[in-house]
């Protein structure tokens, strides 16, 4: 039995002794849920790794967002680097799904742009949990409850190769495009195999450092090897080797006969309901796509879009809930749930949204009825999936703490004496000069700056008016993909810029120690993004930090702010005093440039084609309408001596830019 092996150089300190005693204890007694109420900073991983380590489970977690759970996979990779720590979230870079506008017929055919490292990472996840290994952390987005292939189906295709063992070339040739690897003899990458004379190579789905040499004596396996992908060179011998099929959704093709003859039958009657309702262009459109598609599987057993067959690939019963993530791991596993107050309603939302779209496919003859059980699982039966639950959050919602009859589990003391940040209230008025000359003084420092806005046109704005007086900035989005993003935080923390403006992305889970500054733009405009939670949330950014601020922009306090304001006050009296009784003086830990660039490693396998231009195109302007003349000057002035510089510097095509910006600029002054 595999067992968790816990590295690190801290032990639990703070509040965590008292939280991993109580949440384990729980654990033992059977809970089936329980909370923890973490503080930002307090080390809400670490102790989370050492529940792992005592109960020794498959562990799930969970996590609302790509990028929050790029950075637990790391975090939880370092801690376990001896355990099979793997990382599940969609694979798509770029999706735009299958989709019917009525009110404009108009038919939008799926579109997407799969990133092959998360796929692979996606299938190596499913591969440790096959194996069936205890010591598993598989940290995943809300995707995990979206529907994959049937894990039966899946282990049932996995092909063993045994040194000495008895094995027919050409069958294993054939077994290998079964389980839909492809032959290159070219091109070696991951999910195809090679094959001369009497060797063949395969590298599998979910590698691409390593691959497996099968070497044939007749129709014995002499030998096995693996071998470095790139040079051949042999790495190590092996007894034997599973190899794991290439995509999830794998039958047999006794079970693919079946599924062609299911999808028929349910084609005639579909058909046969369009044409008694007169919907004969329904009819005619539904056959024809269905037809392709049937052809398409008995030919080569894969068409475009299978999913959308899965409930009779699977041999399920209508309305039954698809095959995830969550049924390759065992009956007793352990989920976490981590920032539950944000990733719990997702869960919930999930289902309904899925529905509404495919819905409209349905009814219009797009695709068969049976194209509704592909979906992400109903929150019941997500519920019914569960063994124990550990909801994490520093501002968990009324729905956990009723799960958990009430009782939580509070840490609020950080191992590093850290207190929860102060916070200040400033006018609106002018709040972006006060916020310029924030930055100015913490730049001095060699601190980092976050600063949260309303809107992405104000974002936007903002961040291109900081760059054209000389601040070092960035602006993060919901179109940057979720490595990029991950890189972009990498960034911030190494300093590459010192500033950091976004919407809604700089919330939950980001470990930011170099940020000693939070500035909410607008505090005061009560809503989602200003809710007690989301301010609880987005305060805390700053918390990892000794000189740590959050500076609220308002004209008046609002509820939110009040609840805000008034629960950081308590946390700061309790921390205050524990520091005081232990003789704790608060500091922040800094990381090494190594530890960083370790901790953000999953954003290493992005690959640019081109080096990127993070600048901005032009001065905002819904931001300069605000200014006098005098500060319109102060920028020309800047302006002209960055012009200068990139003139100096044989930066034409910049120095040009800046003339251009220079002279609307000039317009612009009365």
């Amino acid at each position: 039995m595999n067992k968790f092996e816990l590295v690190s150089n801290y032990s639990p300190a703070g509040d965590q002794p008292e939280a991993i005693i109580q949440l384990v204890d729980g654990l033992k007694r059977g809970d089936k849920f329980q909370t923890l109420l973490g503080v930002t900073g307090s080390g809400k991983t670490f102790t989370i790794s050492n529940v792992i380590k005592e109960v020794n489970k498959p562990t799930l977690i969970i996590s609302h967002n790509k990028t929050l759970a790029a950075q637990l996979y790391s975090e939880f990779k370092s801690f376990f680097p001896n355990n099979a720590v793997e990382f599940f979230i969609s694979y798509y870079d770029y999706y735009q799904p299958e989709a019917y506008v009525v009110s404009s017929d108009l038919y939008i055919e799926k579109d997407f742009s799969v990133n092959e490292e998360i796929d692979r990472l996606r299938l190596k996840a499913t591969t440790a949990l096959i194996e069936g290994r205890s010591d598993v952390i598989v940290v995943a987005s809300v995707s995990c409850i979206y529907g994959i292939g049937a894990p039966q189906d899946y282990a049932d295709k996995i092909i063993f190769v045994n040194k000495g063992g008895k094995l027919q070339r050409k069958k294993f040739l054939r077994d290998l495009t079964d389980i839909y690897f492809v032959r290159n003899d070219i091109e070696f990458t991951r999910g195809t195999f090679r094959a001369r004379g009497d060797v063949v190579e395969i590298i599998p789905a979910y590698q691409y450092e390593e691959a497996l040499r099968v070497e044939f004596w007749d129709d014995e396996v002499e030998r096995l090897s693996i071998i470095d992908s790139l040079t051949g060179e042999v790495i190590r011998e092996v007894e034997s080797a599973p190899i794991y099929p290439a995509k999830y959704f794998v039958t047999d093709k006794d079970k693919l006969r079946k599924a062609v003859f299911s999808i028929e039958a349910e084609l005639k009657v579909r058909l046969e309901e369009l044409r008694n309702q007169e919907k004969y262009l329904e009819a005619q459109r539904l056959e024809q796509r269905t037809r392709f598609d049937l052809e398409m599987i008995k030919e080569i057993g894969y068409c475009s879009g299978i999913e959308n067959y899965s409930r009779h690939m699977d041999g399920r019963a209508p309305g039954s809930r698809p095959y995830t993530l969550m049924d390759y791991f065992p009956e007793d596993f352990l989920l976490i749930i981590d920032e539950s107050h944000v990733t719990v309603p997702q869960l919930r939302a999930m289902y309904n949204g899925d529905r509404k779209r495919k819905g409209n496919l349905v009814e219009y003859g797009f695709r068969l009825p049976s194209a509704l059980d592909n979906r992400p699982m109903k929150f019941e039966e997500f519920n019914a999936t569960l063994n124990q639950v550990i909801f994490v959050s520093a501002t968990p919602s009324d729905y956990e703490l009723e799960k958990s009859d009430g009782i939580i589990v509070e840490q609020i003391i950080r191992p590093t004496g850290l207190l929860d940040p102060a916070i200040e209230v400033r006018p609106a008025k002018g709040q972006i000069d006060d916020l310029i000359a924030e930055i100015r003084e913490r730049v001095k420092r060699k601190e980092r700056i976050l600063v949260t806005t309303l809107t992405k046109k104000m974002a936007e704005d903002l961040a291109d008016y900081l760059d054209k007086i000389g601040i070092l900035v960035r602006y993060i989005h919901s179109d940057i993909d979720s490595l990029e993003r991950v890189e972009i935080l990498r960034d911030l923390r190494l300093g590459e810029f010192d500033v950091l403006v976004g919407v809604n992305l700089l919330r939950e889970g980001l470990d930011l120690p170099e940020v000693s500054l939070v500035a909410i733009i607008d505090a005061d405009k009560e809503g989602f993004l200003r809710s007690e939670k989301s301010l609880m949330q987005t305060a805390g950014r700053t918390a990892r930090n000794v000189n740590g601020k959050v500076i609220m922009y308002a004209n008046i306090i609002t509820n939110s702010m009040r609840k805000t304001i008034n629960e950081t006050n308590r946390r700061r009296k309790l921390q205050k005093k524990y520091n005081e009784v232990h003789g704790i003086t608060p500091e922040t830990v800094y990381k090494t440039m190594e530890e960083i660039l370790s901790s953000t490693s999953i954003a290493d396998v992005r690959k640019r084609d081109e080096k990127e231009d993070y600048g901005f195109s032009k001065v905002a302007e819904p931001v300069l309408k605000y200014l006098d003349n005098d500060q319109k000057k102060d920028i020309i002035d800047e302006l002209r001596k960055q012009m200068r510089q990139a003139a100096k510097d044989l930066e034409f095509e910049k120095a040009a830019s800046m003339r251009d910006e220079i002279a609307k600029l000039e317009k612009m002054v009365k």
